[in-house]
């Protein structure tokens, strides 16, 4: 996971359409700037548009079932989506 936040302002990410090495390429909608992880460096590396070279930072994160979550964060919500 990773900040949105650069320079005071909060970015809209979304996937761009491409790919590279099988990750995602995201894009920002404000700046129109091409974001990736590049191996072997920490955070989200802005590799075109306005923020270029710059990064955001990367959040610590934890993989886990959802059962083992719940049971370590017991008010823990989740939305779902109607079918």
């Amino acid at each position: 996971m990773y900040s949105r936040e650069i320079d005071g302002e909060v970015l809209t990410l979304s996937a761009s359409g491409w790919t590279y090495n099988n990750t995602f390429v995201l894009y920002d909608y404000e700046t129109e700037s091409l974001w990736y992880h590049l191996q072997g460096t920490d955070g989200l590396t802005c590799i075109s548009g306005f923020y270029a070279d710059r990064k955001l930072e990367e959040f610590s994160s934890v993989l886990m079932r959802w059962n083992d979550w719940v049971d370590l964060n017991p008010d823990s919500k989740f939305l779902k989506y109607p079918q």
